[in-house]
């Protein structure tokens, strides 16, 4: 036998390749549990995080349902506005008093910016 290979295999007998068979299988064992342990606690995170983001998209889903029942009620404000203004620009009298309102106003921005 080589003497490289007898120092290699010295003292190495078939109940020491069983013993150290079964130091690595609970070796093997350990770091599964470990590796087990930390996809719990993965799994765990993504969880929490999961739940944080669901409640942030329902907030959010809550915020545009309020934006657009706003809009509507904006739409509806603006609608009587703009029948209102059809209805002053439908006769000439009204027609003439808009004119003159709007001259008015323009005039007086005029002078406020000069005066400024």
């Amino acid at each position: 036998m080589n003497p490289r290979r007898a120092a290699l295999f010295d003292g190495i007998e078939e109940g020491g390749i069983r013993a150290s068979s079964s130091y690595s299988h609970e070796i093997d064992e350990h770091d599964n549990e470990r590796a087990i342990e930390g996809l719990q606690d993965r799994v765990i995170l993504l969880k929490r995080l999961s739940g944080d983001i669901n409640e942030e998209v329902d907030n959010h889903n809550r915020m545009l349902d309020r934006m657009g029942n706003d809009m509507d009620s904006s739409r509806g404000v603006l609608s009587g506005t703009m029948d209102r203004f059809k209805m002053v620009f439908e006769t000439k009298s009204s027609r003439r008093m808009f004119t003159l309102v709007a001259s008015f106003v323009v005039i007086f921005l005029v002078i406020y910016y000069l005066t400024r």
